[in-house]
């Protein structure tokens, strides 16, 4: 819709649309934050079971130990894998709604998230720019390989 088919009203009300979309990206990257703490606190506490397993270990019990670490490490892979994808989806959010931004700053009299994403593409000999979200991806593949070696182990004892 053009400016004079829509009115007036036009540069107000794409004002505050804009306002609306800075504030609700704002808002997922809040959520993503919130997201990300909730794992690693569940993480923790898995990686923390395995410690108390591991120093005081179990009564003697059969394979009991060994289906304890199999259990641990099958569920904390599953839970890296949610992480994960977790990540990749606000990820994908806030591309979409940085996005809209930007379609909505070429029509105001400054682009300030468009001017920030021209100040940090790298010129040539100038190390890039790190995406938070495409560095937080590391975080749940390292335990996703840590649960994966716990759960090696775990079948390793059990059939040696």
């Amino acid at each position: 819709m053009t400016p004079k088919d829509y009115g007036e009203q036009y540069q107000a009300h794409l004002l505050e649309q804009y306002k609306l979309y800075v504030e609700m990206a704002d808002r997922v990257s809040q959520r993503r934050d919130q997201s990300n703490r909730f794992y690693v606190t569940i993480v923790s506490a898995l990686a923390a079971i395995v410690v108390v397993i591991a120093r005081f270990g179990v009564p003697e019990n059969g394979a009991l130990l060994e289906m304890a670490f199999l259990a641990i490490g099958l569920f904390g892979i599953a839970l890296s894998v949610v992480w994960l994808f977790n990540i990749r989806s606000y990820r994908t959010l806030n591309s979409a709604k940085f996005e809209i931004i930007n379609r909505i700053e070429k029509q105001l009299p400054f682009a300030g998230y468009g001017e920030e994403w021209e100040i940090l593409r790298p010129p040539e000999g100038r190390r890039p720019y790190f995406q938070l979200t495409r560095v937080e991806q590391f975080v749940p593949v390292i335990f996703m390989l840590l649960f994966a070696i716990l759960t090696i182990y775990a079948i390793f004892l059990l059939f040696t």
